[in-house]
């Protein structure tokens, strides 16, 4: 037995099994070497009734081997004073509610690295439809059928209402297919949180079938294109929409960047000499990954539509407008309407059709991962997928007059082979 301390922790190598190194100053404070090499802290005890539990503290790296050796005296004063620890844990574990863990998800350092307009979305998901539903549930004993429940409530506008935002301000909450399908996928995500944090033991959502994002299948052709830049026009002119959202729809459209890449925009992410827009990795959402900046190319048109803006400081909006995203989307339901475009297509919609034209028109994975600054694979090869299958559509389109002429000849020479043998 040794000392835990930074250098023994770091010294401690994996072997072919788990192994334990047990500090020889704190009983019962040790560290468990895993084969794969993580390691984390522990603290083993008695209970008052002489059984032996081991409690799991924390992994090395989330946790220092002093604040692991604070937390084992802790746990040691709370068996010394006849307390279980291990019991009080699974005592929490089955009192807590679904709405708690909602709480404790909304204040964890994952919901910290989110986008603020992601953010934004999850709150209202959590505050408008599953508390609401779901919230008085105890996490551990939530079943599937509760979960599509809540799903079908969701789905069928049972969670819908109005909401006061402000002194003179309204949240229209809907409700809809799309609502029930994003609302139960971010519990599905919570309750993958909780049981990294052992706050929960399983995920009652895992089977739970939300559908497929119907909305996101949905592209522009080139005459929606049309009617949607007829109608920003129409309405900027007429004064329904303001010229700083009319533009910021335009440069969506335009290079497929976020809705709220476009609203939170400042003057010193861009740099009109070079044609770019540089986003800090705070400012952009997979930036809180990957730690690494953003690039958009701005074509002619795009720099024309920010150097047109009533340039401020550096840390001024581009498009300044109050409401942020929100009035992007308000305004988005105005244009869309107005150019009798899909209910479906959001302003997400606008960024998916940039991104499946580019993949129709032969670009790479690589290539599109750029563009819209993804940053899983996996995100950009849905857009390849749909894109070959869309050259396939057109690709047997383009063939049909042909194949009808050699379904035709191939229909006489056959009239042809008939006469013979019947001669």
């Amino acid at each position: 037995m040794t000392k835990l301390t930074k250098r023994t922790v770091d010294a401690a190598k994996p072997k072919g099994s788990r192994w334990f190194v047990w500090d020889a100053e704190l009983k019962g404070f040790g560290l468990v070497v895993q084969p794969s090499g993580v390691k984390s802290y522990c603290y083993q005890y008695r209970n008052a009734e002489g059984r032996s539990h081991r409690l799991a503290i924390g992994k090395h790296g989330q946790w220092t081997p002093t604040e692991a050796r604070n937390r084992a005296e802790e746990l040691r004063h709370i068996v010394r004073q006849g307390g279980d620890p291990l019991a009080d844990k699974r005592t929490a574990r089955e009192a807590l509610t679904v709405g708690e863990l909602l709480d404790a998800y909304l204040e964890s350092g994952t919901f910290a690295n989110k986008a603020p307009s992601t953010q934004s979305s999850d709150r209202g998901r959590i505050e408008r439809h599953l508390k609401p539903l779901l919230g008085r549930r105890i996490a551990a004993k939530l079943t599937g059928d509760e979960v599509r429940r809540a799903l079908n409530a969701i789905s069928d506008g049972k969670t819908a209402t109005r909401i006061k935002t402000k002194p003179r301000g309204l949240a229209r909450v809907r409700g809809g297919r799309m609502a029930a399908r994003d609302s139960i996928g971010l519990l599905r995500a919570v309750f993958n949180w909780g049981v990294e944090e052992k706050l929960v033991d399983g995920n009652p959502c895992t089977k739970v079938k939300t559908g497929p994002s119907g909305t996101r299948e949905l592209i522009l052709d080139g005459e929606q294109y049309r009617r949607m830049f007829d109608a920003l026009d129409k309405l900027e002119r007429a004064r329904r929409i303001k010229s700083p959202v009319a533009d910021a729809i335009r440069l969506i459209a335009l290079t497929g960047c976020r809705r709220g890449e476009a609203s939170d925009l400042r003057w010193r992410h861009v740099d009109l000499k070079r044609g770019l827009i540089v986003l800090p990795p705070h400012a952009h959402k997979a930036g809180k990954r990957t730690g690494k900046p953003r690039e958009i190319n701005l074509h002619t048109t795009s720099q024309a539509l920010i150097a047109k803006q009533p340039e401020g400081s550096p840390d001024d909006l581009v498009f300044d407008q109050p409401g942020g995203a929100d009035a992007l989307s308000a305004a988005w339901r105005k244009v869309r309407a107005e150019a009798e475009l899909p209910n479906g297509i959001g302003l997400h919609g606008l960024r998916h059709s940039v991104a499946s034209h580019l993949a129709m028109s032969g670009a790479g994975a690589a290539e599109i991962m750029v563009a819209l600054g993804h940053h899983q694979l996996s995100t950009t090869q849905r857009y390849l997928h749909f894109a070959e299958t869309a050259r396939q559509a057109l690709a047997e389109r383009a063939a049909a007059p042909a194949l009808a002429g050699m379904a035709a000849a191939a229909g006489g020479e056959g009239e042809v082979v008939k006469l013979r043998r019947a001669k």
